[in-house]
C-alpha cells in the first residue's frame, strides 16, 4: 500500500519531467551539503508530492498556523517553579508518607521544601515562584498544566518520548509531522528550524524525521551549549558566484540527478537530496535577512534581556523564534539548559531561570503586541520534572509522573492552572495529561486529527500519538 495521509493528500512522485520543469538545484555547493547531510532519513517508498513542502489544507478550522517550542532540557523542578506544595512546605525533612515509584532514576530520601517563595500573580492569581517573575507578568496569558506525566525516567528515553511519542522506537519528531501534515508557508525557508538544540540523550533524533520522507525533518542552527548569536545557518551569503553562474552549476547537477531518477527509478533519499538544493537555493534569498537582529529596535533587544550576560544567549534565542516564525517557519524549537539538579538546586535553579525569565515572557509580550500570539502556540517544559524527595539536602532526582508545562496563545485558554499533582508534587492525580494528549492537543489546535495524521511504514500505519492520546478540550479557548 502506498504512503499516504488517511485523505490521500500525498500528490504522485517527481517524475524526470517534472524535476526538469522545476528546474530543480542547490544553493551553495557548503550549504548544500550540509543540508543534504542532515537528510538521513528515508521514506519507507519515495514522497508522492510535486510540491512536498508546499502548504496543505487542515483537516478542520486551525486555532493556531504555527508552534514555537521552549524546551528546558534536563527537568526543571516543577514545585519550585509554577506548581506551589504548601502541604510540603510544611513536610521539610519528613519521610514522603507514600511509596516512590517501583522504578526510580536514583535513590531520594526526605521530602525538600521549595527555597522559593510563592505569591499569586495576574488576575488569575496563580502562585509563581520568585525564581520567575516575568512569568509573573504575564501569567494570564499562560495555561499552566500541572498534571503532565511521561513513562519513562531516563533523560534519552523520556526526551524522545516528549518530542516524538515514543521512548523505546526511532519515530518522527513531533515538529516533522506536523511538518508533513500542514507543509510550510515560505517556500524560501524551512519548515521546522531547531536553535541550538541538544547534542545529547537523543540528539538529532528529537529533531529527525526518521522514516517519514527527509524533506520534513527539522534543520538545525547553533550547536548545544554555544553562544545563540552564531546561531546562523552556515555558508548561507553566495560572493563567490553570480547567481546567473550559480543557477548553471545547479542545473548540471540537476541533469546527473535527473537522470538517475530514470535509471534507477523512485528513490526517496535522492529525491530529498534535489529537494534539499532547492531550498538551499532559495534560502539564500532570505535567511540572511531574517537571521540578523541588527535591525531590531534596542527597546525589543532590551526586552528579550540581549543587554545582559545572563539572558543575551536565550534571549537570542527567542527572538530569532520570533523572526523565523514571523517569516513562515511552522515549527521552531528553542533548547535552553541544564535543568538536572541532582545536586546544587539552590545554585543552579536560581542561574538557570534568571537565564531563561525574561526572555520567555518577552517572547509572548512581542508576540502579543505584534498580533502573533492569537494564532501562534508557546509551548514550555522539559522531558520530566523533579521529585518533592531530596538528593542530599540541596538536590532533586528525575520525576515523570507529575510535573508542569505551560502554553500559551494558539487557542488556549490563558489564565488557566489545568490539573493538580498530589499535595507534595510527586504524581499527577487530577486531569491527568499524558505526553500523547499534549500531542493530540497540539496537532487539534492546527487544525490536524491526531488519528486521521499517519504514515504508512513497514505494514502499518504510525501517527504521532501510536495507538493513544485524547485532546484536552478543556484548555481550548
Amino acid at each position: 500500500m502506498s504512503n499516504r495521509l488517511c485523505r490521500n493528500r500525498d500528490a504522485l512522485p517527481l517524475s524526470r519531467r517534472q524535476l526538469l520543469a522545476q528546474g530543480v538545484g542547490f544553493g551553495s555547493v557548503a550549504l548544500a551539503a550540509m543540508l543534504a547531510g542532515e537528510s538521513r532519513a528515508v521514506a519507507a517508498s519515495p514522497s508522492k508530492h510535486s510540491d512536498p513542502l508546499g502548504p496543505r489544507p487542515p483537516h478542520v478550522a486551525p486555532k493556531a498556523k504555527r508552534v514555537i517550542f521552549l524546551f528546558m532540557h534536563g527537568g526543571p523542578a516543577s514545585m519550585d517553579l509554577l506548581d506551589h506544595k504548601p502541604q510540603l512546605q510544611a513536610s521539610d525533612d519528613k519521610p514522603l508518607p507514600f511509596a516512590q515509584p517501583r522504578i526510580v532514576s536514583s535513590e531520594t530520601g526526605k521530602l525538600l521544601a521549595s527555597p522559593w517563595k510563592f505569591t499569586p500573580r495576574g488576575q488569575c492569581g496563580t502562585p509563581v515562584s520568585e525564581l520567575l517573575p516575568h512569568h509573573g507578568s504575564v501569567i494570564d496569558d499562560l495555561c499552566v498544566m500541572n498534571s503532565v506525566y511521561g513513562s519513562n525516567s531516563r533523560h534519552g528515553a523520556a526526551l524522545l518520548e516528549l518530542h516524538t511519542g515514543s521512548d523505546t522506537f526511532v519515530r518522527p519528531s513531533m515538529g516533522s509531522w506536523i511538518n508533513y501534515g500542514l507543509g510550510t508557508v515560505n517556500q524560501n525557508l524551512p519548515g521546522f528550524i531547531t536553535i541550538c538544540p541538544s547534542s545529547s540523550h537523543g540528539g538529532l533524533n528529537a529533531w529527525s524525521s526518521a522514516f517519514l520522507p527527509a524533506h520534513f525533518q527539522g534543520t538545525s542552527i547553533g550547536r548545544d551549549g554555544g553562544n545563540a548569536a552564531n546561531a546562523k545557518v552556515p555558508f548561507i551569503t553566495q560572493s563567490k558566484t553570480t547567481p546567473e553562474l550559480q543557477r548553471m552549476e545547479l542545473d548540471a547537477l540537476r541533469q546527473i540527478n535527473a537522470d538517475r531518477l530514470a535509471a534507477t527509478g523512485p528513490d526517496s533519499a535522492l529525491e530529498a537530496r534535489i529537494e534539499s538544493f532547492e531550498l538551499a537555493f532559495r534560502m539564500q534569498s532570505q535567511v540572511p535577512a531574517v537571521q540578523d537582529l541588527s535591525g531590531e529596535p534596542e527597546h525589543i533587544r532590551t526586552m528579550y534581556g540581549l543587554d545582559k550576560d545572563e539572558t543575551r544567549s536565550f534571549g537570542t534565542q527567542c527572538l530569532l523564534a520570533r523572526r523565523f516564525a514571523e517569516a513562515g517557519v511552522r515549527f521552531v524549537q528553542v533548547t535552553h539548559g541544564y535543568w538536572d539538579s541532582h545536586g546544587n538546586l539552590r545554585a543552579e535553579h536560581a542561574k538557570l531561570a534568571g537565564q531563561m525569565d525574561q526572555p520567555a515572557a518577552a517572547l509572548i509580550k512581542d508576540l502579543k503586541q505584534r498580533g502573533m500570539l492569537d494564532d501562534t502556540l508557546v509551548l514550555w517544559g522539559g522531558e520530566f520534572g523533579r521529585t518533592p524527595t531530596a538528593q542530599g539536602r540541596d538536590g532533586r532526582d528525575h520525576n515523570p509522573h507529575g510535573f508542569t508545562m505551560w502554553m500559551a496563545g494558539g487557542g488556549v485558554r490563558g489564565g488557566l492552572r489545568y490539573g493538580a499533582t498530589d499535595e507534595f508534587g510527586y504524581y499527577a492525580v487530577d486531569k491527568k495529561v499524558h505526553f500523547h494528549d499534549l500531542h493530540a492537543t497540539i496537532l487539534h489546535l492546527l487544525g490536524l486529527d491526531h488519528k486521521a495524521l499517519t504514515y504508512r511504514h513497514v505494514g502499518r500505519n504510525f501517527r504521532l500519538t501510536d495507538v493513544y492520546g485524547s485532546v484536552v478540550d478543556d484548555i481550548i479557548a
